[in-house]
């Protein structure tokens, strides 16, 4: 029987592996769960996996080279989610190990939480919901509506191309910036990055996250934009210079932040600038509705694939599946 084992803690598999799933993954074969509340290090990850077939593996869960290079029996290592950065693919290939990915189910979602940060960020929601809760009348603050702000986006893919819909239908103007394709919209213009920072209200960063992007978000994006400007971050935190972020809000270089990531733990922010006041911040829940639970049956099904013998969707490198074709 094929041995597999799921690294999601104990404490974060409602969210993204949900009991359905955990059932007809254990249907599929003889299954290990991590029972712990924590992550486990690699030595342990190679520890419980030393005679797993496939690891179905937790997002923030890393696999370098250590482990590809430890487990002789692994057969493919299949990831309940979209971003790869900690799997070390070229060790995985030189194993013969498949590596898998999900497919971005959250894109509404991401789309529907960038719409709620630009309000609130504006309107200070947050702020008035705090003093109430902590037994304190607010004072009523003017904010700015949607309508008619123009909402720069950064990068245009599945996310950006879903948010202008929604950005239109608040009647908003909207541009965006992206030097990897062209915007076929006669409704959205395409603009450079100097001119979207210029005329932009919300400044959206969307950009794809890898080595080329890192600190895309830079002190001299922040001096560019208008004062008058937010700044929300729903893609990735290292996509943005946190430091320079910090100095620019100080300075008063931009109207405000909203962000759902960071460079903390789990993609979080950094609660250091998620407390400054002039900054709202959630905890990486941009994605975090029951649509994520898709990436859980898509693994499943790789899984399945796995097991009679199929090349399952998402196969990151197919021609490298050595142990797999054996």
């Amino acid at each position: 029987m094929t041995r597999i084992l799921l690294t999601h803690p104990v404490i974060v598999r409602p969210n993204y592996f949900p009991p359905a799933s955990l059932a007809a993954l254990a249907a599929l074969g003889d299954l290990t769960v991590n029972e712990s509340g924590l992550e486990w290090s690699t030595e342990e990850l190679i520890a419980h996996a030393r005679d797993c077939d496939i690891v179905v593996n937790y997002r923030e869960t890393p696999a370098g080279a250590a482990i590809f290079d430890s487990l002789p029996r692994l057969k493919a290592w299949v990831r309940v989610a979209v971003d790869i950065r900690n799997i070390d693919i070229a060790a995985a290939s030189r194993n013969g190990v498949l590596v898998t990915n999900a497919s971005g189910v959250f894109v509404s979602s991401v789309a529907e939480w960038t719409i709620a940060a630009m309000i609130d960020v504006g309107r200070r929601f947050s702020d008035s919901i705090a003093a109430y809760h902590a037994g304190r009348v607010p004072v009523p603050v003017m904010g700015p509506e949607l309508k008619g702000a123009t909402v720069g986006i950064i990068g245009y893919g599945r996310i950006s191309r879903y948010l202008v819909d929604l950005a239109l239908a608040f009647g908003m103007r909207v541009i965006v910036t992206d030097p990897m394709c062209k915007v076929e919209r006669t409704d959205v213009r395409q603009v450079s990055m100097d001119e979207l920072l210029a005329e932009a209200d919300h400044v959206v960063c969307l950009a794809v996250a890898n080595a080329q992007t890192e600190n895309l978000i830079n002190a001299d994006v922040f001096r560019k934009m208008k004062r008058t400007a937010f700044f929300i971050n729903p893609s990735r935190g290292n996509l943005v210079d946190e430091a320079a972020l910090m100095a620019a809000l100080e300075q008063g270089l931009i109207a405000g932040c909203a962000m759902d990531v960071g460079r903390a733990e789990d993609q979080m922010p950094d609660p250091r600038i998620a407390a400054h006041p002039r900054v709202i911040a959630t905890p990486h829940v941009g994605g975090l509705t029951p649509s994520l639970h898709q990436q859980s049956v898509e693994a499943v099904a790789q899984v399945a694939d796995i097991i009679a013998g199929r090349m399952p969707g998402n196969a990151l490198n197919a021609e490298h599946a050595l142990r797999l074709r054996a």
